[in-house]
Parts: C-alpha cells; sequence; structure tokens
C-alpha cells in the first residue's frame, strides 16, 4: 500500500537520479490569481517532467532477471520517456507503446533514449503494452496505477516541505490519478489542514464522473490540448486514494487551459505544458479560489512543449 515511509523510501531510493527541482516564488501572479504564488517546476526536471520520479522508483526495485527481460509501458509521452531515461541508464532495453498523434517532440525524446516506440490509436495502448508484457516476457511499468510509481511521484511533496513548511494549498493536475496519490498521501501525512484540490479537463472528466458513480468509471475518448492528462478511467489503487485523501476535485473548462499557460510564460516567465498549468486555469476559469493570503503551490508537472503550441499563444 502507499503511505508516507513508502514515499519517504522512495526518496531516498532516488535521491542520487532526480532533481531536487526549483520551488519559485511568482509574486506578479499573486494579484492575477488571488493569492500568494509558488510554482514546483517539475518542468525543470530531467526529462522535463515529473514522470521520471515513479518510473525510476518502479525500476529501481526490479530484480536482475527481472531487468535482463526489459520494461514496456504505455504512455502518453512524459512517463514513456521517464522508463526509458531509466532503462537506458541501468542498462535496461526499454518499449514505449504511445499515441500516434501524441505531440511530436514526446515522441523523439523517447526515441532519442534508445526505446523501441510502438505508435498506436490513443484507446489501444494499454492493451498493447500489456500483450507486450503476456507475449514477450517483459516487466510492466505502470504509468500510474502502481504503489511504487504513485510513492515515486509522492517526493515531489517532500521537497515542497523542505522548502515551504506551511502551504495552505497544493493543487494538483490530474491524470490517472498517480501524481496526484502520491502528492495528497505526503501531503495529508505531513500537514493535514493544507488544502489538497486537483485539476482535470473538463472534455475527460473521468475523477468527476467516478466519484459521483462510486467506482472507477470510463468516460469517452475526446480529445484536449491537455494531453498529459487524458487518461480515461482512473485506476482502481489511484481512485480509492484520490477520494480519500484529495480535498476537491474540479474540471476545468477547455478554453482556460492556453490562456493560463499563456499567463505562466509571459507573466511568470515560466514555460510549461497546458497539462501542467491546469490548477492555473481552474483559478482563471472561476472554479477555484483561495484567500489572498494563503500560500499555495501549484504542481507543474510537465514542459515538454512543441514549439507550435508555442508560437501560437
Amino acid at each position: 500500500m502507499l503511505n508516507l515511509e513508502s514515499i519517504f523510501q522512495a526518496r531516498n531510493r532516488l535521491r542520487p537520479y532526480v532533481l531536487h527541482t526549483p520551488l519559485l516564488r511568482l509574486p506578479s501572479l499573486d494579484a492575477l490569481l488571488g493569492c500568494q504564488v509558488y510554482v514546483k517546476a517539475e518542468c525543470m526536471q530531467l526529462t522535463h517532467s515529473f514522470k521520471i520520479r515513479g518510473a525510476l522508483n518502479r525500476i529501481l526495485q526490479l530484480t536482475p532477471e527481472e531487468r535482463a527481460k526489459g520494461v514496456v509501458t504505455a504512455s502518453s509521452g512524459n512517463h514513456g520517456r521517464g522508463v526509458a531515461y531509466g532503462a537506458k541508464m541501468l542498462g535496461i532495453q526499454a518499449t514505449v507503446v504511445i499515441p500516434e498523434h501524441a505531440p511530436a517532440i514526446k515522441i523523439q525524446a523517447v526515441r532519442d533514449l534508445g526505446a523501441n516506440v510502438i505508435l498506436c490509436e490513443k484507446p489501444q495502448r494499454f492493451a498493447i503494452a500489456e500483450r507486450l508484457r503476456d507475449e514477450q516476457g517483459l516487466c510492466y511499468v505502470p504509468p500510474f496505477n502502481d504503489y511504487d510509481v504513485m510513492a515515486g511521484q509522492g517526493t515531489i511533496a517532500l521537497e515542497i516541505f523542505e522548502d515551504l513548511p506551511d502551504p495552505d494549498g497544493v493543487v494538483v493536475p490530474l491524470g490517472g490519478g498517480g501524481l496526484t496519490s502520491g502528492i495528497a498521501t505526503a501531503v495529508k501525512g505531513i500537514r493535514p489542514e493544507t488544502r489538497v484540490v486537483a485539476c482535470e479537463p473538463a472534455r475527460i472528466p473521468r475523477f468527476t464522473v467516478s466519484l459521483k458513480e462510486g467506482r472507477p468509471t470510463e468516460v469517452p475518448q475526446v480529445d484536449t490540448i491537455a494531453d498529459g492528462v487524458a487518461t480515461l478511467c482512473p485506476g482502481d489503487k489511484t481512485f480509492p486514494l484520490v477520494r480519500d485523501k484529495v480535498d476537491q476535485v474540479i474540471d476545468v473548462p477547455e478554453d482556460a487551459l492556453l490562456p493560463a499557460m499563456k499567463l505562466l510564460l509571459t507573466e511568470g516567465k515560466v514555460l510549461a505544458e497546458p497539462s501542467s498549468t491546469i490548477g492555473l486555469a481552474a483559478i482563471q476559469s472561476g472554479k477555484l479560489a483561495f484567500k489572498p493570503e494563503d500560500k499555495v503551490v501549484f504542481v507543474l508537472s510537465g514542459g515538454n512543449v512543441d514549439f507550435s503550441l508555442v508560437q501560437g499563444l
């Protein structure tokens, strides 16, 4: 199970391999977002995404026999890059199944790390990865529905508390729930009064729907600019953690995502992908609010952005 102890163990395991990313104070955004703004810049992490934390925490625990077989995963891009990076570092062959319409920068980054890349239609990626696991005996590294992966992502919260002991709120992008589960478990284990808010795109409101249904529920496939949080169904392991430890889940309208990315870039001078800035978008769209004196940390989960998207802002 996931708990604070397993997250501290992941921190010790990952310390030699990942960056303690900056917690940036951005006072230029205070008046615009209605709180004291901090950003946890995982866009500056190795591979430019938080995903390396969970992937590497899982891979580092493989036996020599499992490493020799190789690893496989399904990803919208960032997790695949994290798996490919960790596998290359440890001399393991990786195979990554990615949607063919994922941002080109993410696909190329995985290839550059020496992984085998299999492109497919987005809904097929998990089934293909699991088939390769079964047919070729590869070790599957889940993108979110795994306690070791969640523990790795939870190390982000440990770093936040090292740099800011008393945050009033932590706002997290919500995809399959691995990042949110890890961070929420650590936050509530260290400072229960800190408010944890998770934000998902309104076009793919898998947690909003699942929480209403009381069980993990798949929603229809719809395109969203927030490709990094485009999972269709919560995991059976992540769902109860998000349900029990997150104070609020918000579905954020699509038309608020790019303006939030632009705001962070122009006023905060930080470039992050739309999935990362969804928390800012929640405030700008009027779906989330804090008090002006609140210290609020927005987790910027990744910065792998095609330059064409930046040009269009």
